[in-house]
Formats: C-alpha cells, sequence, structure tokens
C-alpha cells in the first residue's frame, strides 16, 4: 500500500530575499511569502488530505494555516521536518561564511557530507534525519494522503533519496519557495510524481539558497 506525499516548501521571508541562511533560526514570512501560502492553500483546496504535518519554525507553520484553514484540519507540529541546523553559519551569507572562513566556504561549496559546521548538523546526519522523519509518517499514513510543510533543504534530501543521488552531487532541480511537490512512499522507498509547480502563484518564485 503507497502513500501520496504531498509537500510544500515555505513562502518567502525577508532572508530568502537577502541570500541568509536561516537555518533553525525563526523568520517569519514576508507580504509576499503570505500571499503565497494563501495561493498555495487554493491550490490544495480540493486534495483529499488525511493530516497536515509542518515543521514548527515559523516560516513553515505559517505556510500551513490556511492550508489547514482550507482543508478543516489541524495542522501537526513536526520537529524532524525542520531545516538543517547550521551552526554557526545561520544568520550568514554565502558571501560573509566565505570572508570569515576558506575552509568553511569550501566545504558549503562542495556539499561535504560529513563536515559539521560548529554548533549544527552536518549534512548527513540531517538526512538521516528527514528520511527517518518522512518514512514513520508515510508508514503510519499507509494508503492516504499526507501534506508535509517544510524547507528546501529537507526537499532537497527526498529529491536527492527518490533518485539515489549523492548528497554531494551538485543540485540540478528547482527548489522554490510555495512549490507544491508531489511524491508517494511504496516499497521501502520514495518516488517522484511532480515536482517545484509554482503554477498556483502568481509571481516567481526564488529558489532554494544551498
Amino acid at each position: 500500500m503507497s502513500t501520496r506525499l504531498l509537500i510544500v516548501r515555505h513562502g518567502e521571508t525577508d532572508w530568502n530575499v537577502a541570500g541568509r541562511l536561516q537555518g533553525q533560526l525563526d523568520l517569519p514570512l514576508n507580504a509576499t511569502g503570505r500571499t503565497q501560502a494563501a495561493q498555495a492553500a487554493a491550490a490544495l483546496a480540493s486534495e483529499p488530505l488525511a493530516a497536515i504535518y509542518a515543521s514548527d519554525l515559523a516560516r513553515a507553520w505559517d505556510t500551513a494555516a490556511p492550508i489547514a484553514a482550507t482543508q478543516g484540519l489541524a495542522a501537526r507540529p513536526e520537529p524532524g521536518l525542520r531545516e538543517r541546523h547550521f551552526g554557526h553559519w545561520q544568520g550568514a551569507t554565502r558571501a560573509e561564511i566565505a570572508g570569515r572562513s576558506a575552509q568553511d566556504a569550501a566545504h558549503l561549496k562542495a556539499r561535504t557530507p560529513d563536515f559539521t559546521p560548529s554548533g549544527g548538523e552536518s549534512l548527513r546526519t540531517f538526512a538521516q534525519r528527514v528520511q527517518a522523519t518522512v518514512e514513520a509518517l508515510a508508514t503510519r499514513h499507509a494508503g492516504q494522503t499526507l501534506l508535509l510543510v517544510t524547507h528546501g533543504g529537507v526537499l532537497d534530501v527526498l529529491y536527492r533519496l527518490a533518485h539515489g543521488l549523492a548528497l554531494d552531487a551538485p543540485r540540478g532541480w528547482d527548489v522554490p519557495n510555495a512549490g507544491l511537490n508531489q511524491l508517494r512512499w511504496r516499497d521501502g522507498r520514495l518516488w517522484v510524481e511532480g515536482w517545484g509547480d509554482v503554477d498556483h502563484l502568481m509571481d516567481e518564485a526564488r529558489d532554494e539558497l544551498i
């Protein structure tokens, strides 16, 4: 029995515009992000959702709120859907990280799976958390349709898992703010059925930074 997963990245924040790593810092949606959340809710209004799970960080939680209201469901907080903790990189741009440490900048650019920024998570640890969380939710709701509201890094990991791609492989796919992604959990693995749909958005959406 398969589980259909509809997964939405949070709407835009001011730090998305500025190119800053948000990680697990709790930034709110900006005006564009709130509009995107409402548009996502309208696009998903007819979907037969069994449950809605969202990262408990404000930008994801507030994106989930209008969807939950439209569906008549209560969103459930799921910390396992949080963005990667970037440690001392959080709040910085790529240029600022490079100005502080050439080594850090090289690891960030190379996506070194086992490098851990001070106070944060390695990419591998993050990916393991994401995989375990999504597999548990999909198994719990076998045969149903779920909505997950999360972050760009989480979606990037799920795309790689579904396609058997390495964590340090260059990214050639978009992960836009408020984009709609359709995956399926079947036979112990993920399958991508639709990716990065932004037809419901009135304006251009920003791609994931990392």
